[in-house]
Parts: C-alpha cells; sequence; structure tokens
C-alpha cells in the first residue's frame, strides 16, 4: 500500500551496521530488504555505526551525528564516541517515532543502551520490537555461553525484556526465543526475512574445461559460527580435484589462524585460496562462477547469500540448521546434519561427476527455485503487521 508522506509512522530501527557496510553481511540486508519493500509504507530513521565491521575509520561520504537518506530511510551514524548511553537517550528523546525497532538481543550500544535508556526514564517508552537475528539458537548460545547467561540474567532482573514484542524470523527460531526466555517472550510474530525483491538473469556460466578441477566457493564472515573449518576437514576427504575459494572478512582472528592450517594441511588435489570481503553488488557476479556454494554453518536466522548463490545459478551444499530445506527435492543441492560430514564429502564428488547438461538443469532450477522465494504478499503483510498492529 502507498501511504501519505505525512501518514507514514516512524520506524527508529538500531543496528550495529547498515549500508554502505557490507562485512556483517545478512543482517544488514535483512533491514536493507525490509527498508525497500515497506518504505513507501514507513517511515524509517536508522541508527548505525560509521564504519563497517572490522573497520578503524569511518565510511569516507558521510556525517556522524548527521540524518543522511539512503535508499527510502533516514540514516544516522554514530562514531565511537557518540554511543554512550547519554548520547543513545538524547537520539531517542530528539527522534519522533512511533515504533522503536531492535535488531538484536546481545548487542551492547544498539540494543542494550536504548532499553536501558527507557527503563531509567531518560527516553519515552514507545512500543519496542525485538529481532534477536537467530541468536537464541542452540549453536550460536554456546559461542561466549558465560556471558550471555550473565547478560541474560541481569536483564530479566532489571526487566529490561517485559512487554515488548519479538520478531521471529521462522516457527524454529519462534521455538528458539520461547525456550531461551520463557514468559519474558509473551507476544511473538513470525516475519520471514525478506529476500531482494528483483532477481536479475544470472551471469553466462562458463563450463569447466576437461581436466580442470571443480570449483567450489564459501562466501560468509570468518567465524566459528560459519564453520568454514568444517567444510576444509570435509573437503580434506574428496578425492576429485577441486578448488575451493572463500571470500569474506575475519571477525576471529583465532578462529582464522586455525583455518589457515588446515588449508595447509588438505590433500594435493585440493587448491585453497582467500580473497577477503566481498561489496554486495559483486556478490552475484562472483558466485555464479562456481559449480557448488558450500556453507555448513551452524546456524542461518534467514541465509541471504544462500539465497543469493541460487539466484546466480550455483546449487548450494549447506547444513540442515537454516530456514533453507528440502533442497534435494527441488534439485537444487543438498541441506545435511552436520553429525555426518562423510555425506558432504559424497555430494561434493558427486557434483564433480555430473556432466555438462546435468549441471545446465541444476543451475536452471535453482534460479527458478530462487525466483520462487521471492518476496510474497503474505510475507509483505507479516512484516508490515510487526509495526502496523502493536
Amino acid at each position: 500500500m502507498n501511504t501519505d508522506e505525512k501518514d507514514r509512522p516512524i520506524v527508529l530501527a538500531f543496528i550495529h551496521y547498515y549500508l554502505p557496510g557490507y562485512k556483517s553481511g545478512g543482517p544488514i540486508r535483512t533491514i536493507a530488504n525490509m527498508v525497500e519493500a515497506l518504505g513507501d509504507s514507513f517511515d524509517f530513521r536508522i541508527v548505525t555505526s560509521d564504519r563497517d565491521a572490522t573497520d578503524t575509520e569511518p565510511y569516507p561520504d558521510v556525517t556522524d551525528g548527521v540524518w543522511k537518506t539512503v535508499g527510502k530511510a533516514q540514516v544516522l551514524y554514530l562514531s565511537p564516541q557518540e554511543k554512550s548511553l547519554g548520547h543513545i537517550a538524547r537520539v531517542l528523546r530528539d527522534t519522533q517515532h512511533d515504533v522503536l525497532y531492535l535488531n538484536s538481543f546481545f548487542d551492547p550500544d544498539f540494543t542494550q543502551k536504548p532499553l536501558l535508556a527507557r527503563r531509567l526514564g531518560l527516553a519515552p517508552r514507545t512500543h519496542c520490537v525485538i529481532a534477536p537475528r537467530g541468536e537464541f539458537s542452540e549453536s550460536a548460545l554456546r559461542l561466549k555461553p558465560l556471558k550471555k547467561r550473565a547478560y541474560m540474567l541481569a536483564a530479566r532482573v532489571m526487566q529490561l525484556y517485559r512487554g515488548l514484542k519479538w520478531q521471529a524470523s521462522s516457527e524454529h527460531e519462534e521455538a528458539d526465543i520461547r525456550r531461551t526466555l520463557g514468559s519474558v517472550a509473551k507476544r511473538i510474530k513470525i516475519a520471514i526475512n525478506l529476500p531482494e525483491t528483483v532477481i536479475n538473469e544470472p551471469p553466462l556460466f562458463v563450463p569447466s574445461e576437461q581436466g580442470e578441477p571443480l570449483r567450489i566457493c564459501f562466501l560468509s564472515r570468518i567465524s566459528p559460527m560459519k564453520n568454514l573449518d568444517f567444510a576444509l576437514k570435509v573437503l580434506g576427504e574428496v578425492r576429485a580435484p577441486v578448488r575451493f575459494d572463500i571470500y569474506g572478512p575475519v571477525s576471529d582472528e583465532g578462529y582464522w589462524l586455525h583455518c589457515r592450517k588446515l588449508m595447509e594441511d588438505l590433500p594435493a588435489n585440493v587448491e585453497t585460496a582467500w580473497f577477503g570481503g566481498v561489496e554486495h553488488e559483486h556478490v552475484t557476479s562472483i558466485l555464479a562462477g562456481y559449480h557448488l556454494f558450500f556453507l555448513p554453518t551452524q546456524g542461518e536466522n534467514y541465509g541471504h547469500v544462500i539465497h543469493e548463490a541460487l539466484a546466480a545459478g550455483t546449487p548450494v551444499l549447506i547444513a540442515d540448521t537454516t530456514p533453507w530445506r528440502n533442497l534435494a527435492d527441488a534439485c537444487v543441492g543438498w541441506d545435511l546434519p552436520l553429525g555426518d560430514p562423510q555425506k558432504f564429502a559424497e555430494k561434493i564428488e558427486y557434483i564433480a561427476r555430473m556432466t555438462a547438461d546435468e549441471d545446465s538443469r541444476m543451475r536452471a532450477s535453482s534460479v527458478s527455485f530462487a525466483r520462487k522465494r521471492i518476496v510474497d504478499a503474505g510475507s509483505l503483510e507479516a512484516n508490515m503487521d510487526l509495526f502496523r498492529k502493536i
């Protein structure tokens, strides 16, 4: 629906990283896609960092503390000095809004401080929606568990989360929220993360010459959650010639050193290379150049890069820890249990044996499957109801 400018409800969203950033992956795409899809009906004001993940310098074309038009949203970029409780409380007071939208549970600056400001009476207690973005999955909670349990206990004692509305991106995430928070999370709305609204024709795929290695791609943040070390261990069991290219920023240096050691120990039939982070506009063209996208992630709230791989015509090999399930039935790849790494190696060998015709059919099926997953009226309505029916 289109709404007159003056009648649009104002959604004030806090997210640690936003455009033009790209290194934190899915959360940026989630909010950018939501703004594109709903920006004619809601007035989005986004508060975020003035630099990308792992960067020490701010974006060159933004001014800290000044609202900037980015697509259909107004964005306020904060310097590290502007992330104090007092300054965030001032932003909340000075920015008119109907709904506060928080895009994490554990983020100390962009979730904990806004909620604390409200609890202490330093900011207005408007309606509030919080999206944990997969932080309550069992695999996510296993990372830094003591710190997370301590914060959840403190937040419960201070009643920071009482009366909020929660967004789950799937039934699985709804169950994760209820299991973790119990009666604190009384109001949960399932609203799937919105994918890109348009899928362009993918670049032409150039098949390998006879004797050339199978081209496999990993594209995600390099962190324990994304499970690159598992992928490398699987490739150590593959006998077909493979070229494994890794794209993504390093968010955990110790983990990356561990992965580098695994790369050095791979057999001679597996070549590897790392190319760092990729800006979003280049993702499709990169993914389209590979026979297979391999992401054995320990968990995904949505998995935008999985949709992007399929839209590029590249079959996917992923874990059964995402909303992307039953891929083999659609002839677009596989979602397998992490407890059976040999199954992953078998699927890589299968792809390596495929004929050119089989490869073409699988690529065509992948594009068709991705196009069917483009946002439909039901998912749009569910996302609008997050703010419209609060």
